[in-house]
């Protein structure tokens, strides 16, 4: 008779790393994440998901789950970004408790067993947040202002949100009904639930630092949050629309009773030119708007998979 096949226990924590550029980082990473996950007990899991960033990024990762049992490999077929990355890992974690933590090491894996202490106080969902960061001025300047707008447009969102998170399984397990193209974790997190805490960690600058998030990718990232999210641009356009309509009628009006009480001889051709020219381009935000929530039910519609996974190691 053959032997049955005994399944692993189920961990108590998972650890999601999406990895972009991170070869020469994750293995300290994942050792640290070891040492400090080893004596809390129950058990733990390490997925590293390759976001196709770098060719560097698998061979190393292979490097790692050959290595030890606790890791484990995943390969997007292409760069699907950040969230859609970090989406997938959670998507194959099985602990009752999700981490997920960036590849750079400027966030300590040292800080998980607060992450975890604060979680167990009844919280679904627990943050590391920083006081200060070591970013360059014009990145914590835009995430700044992105949290402000995003506060002011999307009320429900949990503002303290960063990319070192703690997850309750029954969290998790919701997150993956989501599946708008333009990947907000944050923004679903705050759907499901609004019971999260926070946790002050430091903030290191570490010799892996390097942001992959350029000025462009991070204003591209605010608009599809807001896009996503809000229907705050709908209502600017809207309101433009209004505004225009109300000025252009005063205007009318007072060129009008001008020329009647012959304040007005010769119409001038300069300011119908300015006055067009304002009109078109506010006509053509307004299309653009719209354009933008057209293209997401669009993508929405076609059933577009969040990510695609190439291959992914066994243990």
């Amino acid at each position: 008779m053959e032997d049955a096949i005994v399944e692993p226990p189920l961990p108590r924590v998972s650890v999601v790393v999406p990895v972009y550029r991170g070869a020469k980082s994750i293995p300290a990473l994942c050792q640290r994440l070891a040492a400090v996950l080893e004596p809390l007990g129950g058990g733990h899991e390490i997925i590293l998901v390759d976001d196709r960033g770098s060719p560097e990024n698998w061979p190393a990762i292979e490097a790692l789950t050959a290595a030890g049992d606790s890791v484990r490999g995943i390969r997007l077929s292409r760069n699907f970004g950040q969230h859609a990355a970090t989406l997938c890992g959670i998507s194959r974690a099985r602990g009752e408790w999700i981490v997920t933590i960036d590849e750079d090491l400027e966030q300590p894996p040292e800080s998980v067993p607060a992450l975890l202490a604060k979680a167990t106080e009844g919280h679904l969902v627990v943050y590391g947040v920083n006081t200060t960061r070591s970013h360059a001025w014009w990145r914590n300047a835009t995430s700044e202002l992105g949290r402000n707008l995003f506060k002011f447009a999307i009320p429900s969102l949990n503002r303290e949100y960063t990319s070192f998170r703690v997850i309750h399984q029954s969290v998790a397990r919701e997150l993956e009904r989501f599946q708008s193209p333009f990947t907000f974790i944050d923004g679903y997190i705050s759907w499901v639930t609004n019971a999260y805490a926070t946790v002050v960690v430091p903030h290191a600058t570490g010799a892996h630092a390097a942001s992959s998030y350029s000025l462009r990718k991070l204003v591209s990232h605010m608009v599809n949050i807001f896009v996503t999210f809000s229907n705050l641009p709908l209502r600017v356009a809207t309101w433009l629309g209004i505004g225009a309509s109300m000025g252009g009628a005063a205007w009318g009006a007072f060129i009008l009773f001008a020329k009647l009480t012959g304040g007005v001889g010769v119409s001038g051709y300069a300011s119908i030119m300015a006055g067009m020219t304002f009109l078109g381009g506010l006509q053509l935000l307004i299309l653009g708007i719209f354009g933008e929530y057209l293209a997401r039910i669009n993508f929405k519609t076609a059933s577009m998979p969040l990510f695609l996974v190439e291959r992914e190691t066994r243990h």
